[in-house]
């Protein structure tokens, strides 16, 4: 007796390394509806499933290890708050998209969570009025193609996403989600800081993404908003800072957009009615400041700074590049005087295509850009055309000094303003008798640049066919 009472102390004493994880799911489990759980340190085994409302703090002490199998933590719940937890150790399926955390539900919380060693970071499936904040994620260190989303929102809206910190991921994916709030955050290391597909209404802010392929790609994403972000090193061969795609009636202002290789690209939209407007944004050290694509046209760019661009816009296409409406911008290449002291030039700024057009309209011809044989062409054309050069913008009123378009400007800003507000809160169609009282963007900034407030009609914007059977809807004009 006395001896099996000493091997039961020294069994005692004896570390049990196997049973130092213990599983998640009991706690879970035997929860209350509401209830507040705040695990003690240390790690526990995942998967786990939350199928109720409650709160899981794990006050930055707690890791929850899915071992490399499916998803580390899945929620089916509503008003679930999740704080303070590291998920690690995902399976590795794209097609079960296993990752951090898998979230479905209705007031969520998740916040000051690091997730990493994942595939994919936090999906979010069907999840409204939610908010995501402050977390840590990464994906794993493999080719970026085969890593999974940092971010992924699917039929998902009115949510926030607000300062977390992502890197060495895929994308941020947000598919079939509207009227959702990105702001704060960082992304960089990654092929897409922000891949937006029919995420309508959006807005886009404060952001800072750092050597991604692309910073923010958006794909029939109408009324998008993107404002004072910060996107730098976007240099992947077919990469851009902001790149647009069939998306009408999109802000862009106030962004940082420097050294990508191009700056701004879109492809205009189907629609002849909505435009997209670019205002106070410092374009810089790109290879292409701006990059248009399709006949349509009929864009707006006011206030923007361009320095030190390759090349500062390219429109590719066969329309008219005049459709587009430039105004009070700064050319770093712009060779007038200034004899008024007005701060904007005295004649406007033009931007011509001489032996440009070689690689322009052959992207292949791009590779010899700047090379003595295309440099001595376009010095000799220039010098003596022997053929007219190729209008590609004309800005009536260029700035003398980088700045941003204020109080002379201010109506300007207005109608952009305007634009954003009617987008948001209004139908997108407009039928029958209301296609009378659609007054275009593009028409009311055009007047106002040209000191011409008041009212506005069709016939100052260009080609729009007032008899089709549906206008999208731009903004109301002044009567």
């Amino acid at each position: 007796m006395k001896l099996l009472r000493l091997a039961f102390i020294a069994s005692l004493a004896t570390p049990l390394p196997a049973l130092a994880v213990l599983p998640l799911q009991p706690w879970l489990d035997t929860a209350l509806p509401g209830a507040r759980i705040r695990l003690p340190p240390g790690t526990y085994a995942g998967p786990a499933v939350i199928s109720r409302p409650l709160t899981l703090d794990g006050g930055g002490k707690v890791v929850i290890d899915a071992g490399g199998k499916g998803t580390v933590l899945t929620v089916r719940a509503d008003h679930v708050t999740l704080r303070g937890l590291t998920l690690r150790g995902s399976g590795d399926s794209h097609d079960a998209l296993d990752g951090g955390l898998m979230a479905e539900g209705h007031n969520l919380l998740i916040e000051d969570n690091v997730i990493e060693d994942v595939l994919f970071g936090i999906a979010l499936h069907k999840v409204t009025d939610s908010v995501v904040r402050a977390n840590r994620i990464r994906s794993r260190p493999v080719d970026p193609a085969d890593r999974g989303d940092g971010l992924r929102l699917w039929y998902s809206s009115g949510n926030r996403i607000e300062n977390n910190d992502i890197a060495q991921i895929r994308d941020v994916t947000v598919s079939n989600s509207p009227r959702n709030r990105f702001t704060g955050n960082t992304i960089r290391d990654s092929r897409r800081a922000f891949n937006l597909l029919f995420a309508h209404r959006s807005l886009v802010d404060r952001n800072h993404l750092e050597r991604n392929s692309t910073g923010i790609i958006a794909l029939n994403s109408d009324g998008l908003i993107v404002r004072k972000n910060r996107i730098v090193h976007a240099m992947d061969a077919s990469g851009a800072g902001i790149a647009l795609k069939e998306t009408s009636a999109a802000l862009i202002e106030s962004n940082e957009i420097v050294h990508c290789a191009h700056g701004i690209m879109a492809d205009s939209p189907m629609d002849p009615v909505n435009r997209i407007v670019f205002i106070n944004n410092l374009v810089a050290h790109n290879i292409t400041g701006v990059y248009f694509y399709g006949p349509r046209g009929g864009h707006i760019g006011i206030g923007n700074t361009f320095r030190s661009n390759l090349w500062p816009v390219t429109i590719i296409g066969d329309g008219d590049p005049l459709n587009d409406t430039w105004a009070g911008n700064y050319w770093d290449g712009y060779e007038g005087f200034d004899r008024d002291h007005d701060g904007f030039g005295d004649r406007p700024y033009e931007l011509l295509a001489y032996a440009d057009r070689i690689w322009i309209e052959t992207p292949a011809a791009k590779f010899f850009r700047n090379s003595p044989v295309l440099e001595l062409l376009d010095f000799l054309e220039r010098l003596a055309p022997f053929s007219a050069p190729a209008l590609i913008l004309r800005d009536p009123a260029p700035r003398m000094t980088p700045g941003r378009a204020t109080d002379p400007n201010l109506q300007l800003i207005l109608g952009a303003t305007a634009l954003h507000r009617h987008v948001h809160d209004a139908p997108r169609q407009v039928r029958g008798k209301q296609r009378d009282q659609v007054v275009v963007m593009a028409a009311q900034v055009g007047a106002a640049a040209q000191g011409q407030p008041g009212r506005v009609g069709f016939e100052q914007v260009g080609r729009v066919d007032r008899n089709q059977p549906g206008i999208t809807l731009g903004v109301e004009g002044q009567r």
